[in-house]
């Protein structure tokens, strides 16, 4: 198994998050770049829907507006997420392919993989969390990702830590989750007018350890526990300059478009 590159990058907005983790997957399905593990924040806090998700009123596009919130559409499917600062929450993604992984190849499975090892890291912090393999199916999927917990999500006490989604590509996958530090809980029902009681499912790392730990120490604690977990090689480093241009090709002329932004593109 080669080495694996550890990002961990400042808080940035909406369009260049997600311009980032698509140079990072589109180089490893050609083979020019490391499979990547990732952590990051957001600045300024933003709304993220999925790829396949209809911009519509599941997402109260005013009070984005009007409370400085940003709002993007992922590569990855699943639901909209409400992405805080980094004092709030801490993103991760995961760029790889079967054969990082030891050969783990189908959806659930990686799924799976990338579960054990948050788990191992969110239990190293104190939080008695849990993995839920076969969740209850309760209709449609929410507009609010937080909404309901999908397999191998991890929860605590019932209800919803960390949110994930994954698009793939052949045996190349980009998986996105958000693990909660604390939250906002005016902004989260103002963000989210028709999901009843948005934290009704959901909890935080402040909720279950009875303190906020800060962004640096969660990531620290994960990337540990990807490395004990799967006898992963992290090795730190940063984007390549060609990276970089490519990163910001993308924001220009994708994910800071309203063609994209509405699904047009």
């Amino acid at each position: 198994m080669q080495p694996w590159r550890l990002l961990v990058t400042e808080a940035a907005d909406g369009p260049t998050n997600m311009a980032v983790d698509e140079v990072l997957w589109r180089g490893r399905q050609a083979g020019a770049a490391p499979p990547t593990l990732r952590f990051f924040g957001w600045d300024p806090p933003t709304v993220s829907l999925g790829y396949g998700q209809p911009l519509d009123g599941a997402v109260d596009v005013e009070a984005c507006r009007r409370l400085g919130v940003g709002l993007v559409r992922r590569q990855t499917g699943g639901s909209a997420i409400y992405h805080d600062g980094p004092e709030r929450e801490l993103t991760y993604s995961v760029v790889a392919d079967a054969e990082d992984l030891g050969g783990v190849a189908d959806l659930l499975a990686t799924y799976n993989w990338i579960a054990v090892a948050l788990l191992r890291g969110l239990r190293a912090l104190g939080a008695p969390a849990e993995i839920v393999a076969v969740p209850e199916s309760d209709g449609p999927a929410p507009a609010f990702c937080f909404a309901r917990t999908g397999r191998y999500e991890i929860e605590v006490d019932g209800r919803k830590l960390v949110g994930s989604a994954q698009r793939r590509q052949g045996a190349c996958f980009l998986q996105h989750g958000a693990v909660l530090l604390g939250v906002d809980a005016p902004r989260l029902r103002a963000l989210f007018p028709t999901t009843p009681d948005p934290l009704g499912t959901m909890t935080t790392l402040e909720a279950a350890l009875g303190r906020r730990p800060a962004f640096d120490d969660v990531a620290e604690a994960l990337a540990r526990a990807f490395e004990e977990e799967h006898g992963l090689a992290l090795k730190p480093g940063g984007l390549t300059g060609d990276e970089v241009a490519r990163v910001e090709a993308l924001v220009r002329d994708k994910y800071a478009t309203e063609a994209w932004l509405s699904g047009a593109a």
